[in-house]
């Protein structure tokens, strides 16, 4: 009998997470996210706001409500396995801001709620995986950041000796040279400031095509490079999908099973 009266709240819990991994739900989060986000770029317009206000704090509460309902709903489904998962709490962090008062010293963070459009990222698999190659991908883009830097210092104290006395207003000191070159490394005005540099010395172009094609294109094309490697490393390949396909399919016949035990027991259960 003990056995029995533990097993209803476990079948509960199974439901519960069997609706929330229902796509048609999940989907439904989506839009209300998506949604959510419209409404709340729309009340940077004053005249929206005079004309439909009411209607978009409105629709603001309600997602509120969905988002947190939709948590409470996780936390019980999962329980411990909850906190396991860096997504969820990522949610919870999400909405836990919207949850703040909104008035006072905490005022300023209202504008946070935007953030609530982040959600689309846990929501959908594959911004999931995007963000997960991007994490995976973090300590080789550390090591080409570092050539980067490594790369712009030595090009900043070069064209600081070269040219900082023929165009000060560009290169008269280091950390003056370090920002033009960051400006070029971007490809904003560089036409510009190698004209400048090309009327005192016609040779600066040789400098600035060098740079430009070792800092912007090679350094570019190595974090695309390193970018796609990761997330083909994070893809999941036919086998795995197959036997997460499997082990779906699995569980979803034991919670049939202890349904219709929970059907027997309730029968046999003498009244």
């Amino acid at each position: 009998m003990i056995l029995f009266q533990g097993r209803p709240e476990v079948s509960r819990q199974e439901r519960v997470r069997r609706f929330l991994e229902n796509r048609l739900v999940q989907r439904a989060v989506i839009v209300v996210i998506v949604v959510n986000a419209i409404t709340i770029g729309m009340e940077t317009s004053s005249r929206l706001m005079d004309e439909i206000g009411g209607l978009l704090h409105a629709v603001d509460r309600i997602a509120l409500v969905v988002f947190t309902t939709e948590i409470a709903a996780r936390l019980y489904a999962y329980r411990r396995s909850f906190f396991k998962d860096p997504w969820n709490w990522f949610d919870t962090v999400i909405v836990a801001v919207a949850l703040i008062p909104a008035s006072g010293p905490t005022s300023v963070l209202r504008a946070l709620r935007i953030l609530r459009a982040l959600r689309l990222v846990s929501a959908v698999p594959s911004m999931r995986r995007v963000v997960g190659a991007l994490l995976t991908a973090m300590p080789g883009m550390a090591s080409i950041i570092g050539l980067l830097v490594l790369l712009i210092y030595i090009a900043a104290v070069i064209a600081t000796k070269l040219f900082g006395d023929i165009v000060p207003e560009r290169f008269d000191e280091l950390p003056r040279s370090l920002f033009t070159l960051f400006q070029i490394m971007t490809g904003d005005d560089w036409g510009n400031v190698a004209q400048d540099v090309m009327e005192h010395k016609p040779w600066a172009w040789l400098f600035f095509i060098a740079y430009i094609l070792m800092s912007t294109f090679v350094a570019l094309n190595l974090f695309i490079a390193v970018v796609v490697n990761a997330m083909h490393e994070n893809e999941p390949s036919a086998a795995e999908r197959q036997t997460r396909a499997e082990l779906n399919a699995v569980r979803q016949e034991l919670a049939a099973l202890n349904a219709k035990l929970d059907q027997l027991l309730l029968r046999d259960e003498p009244s």
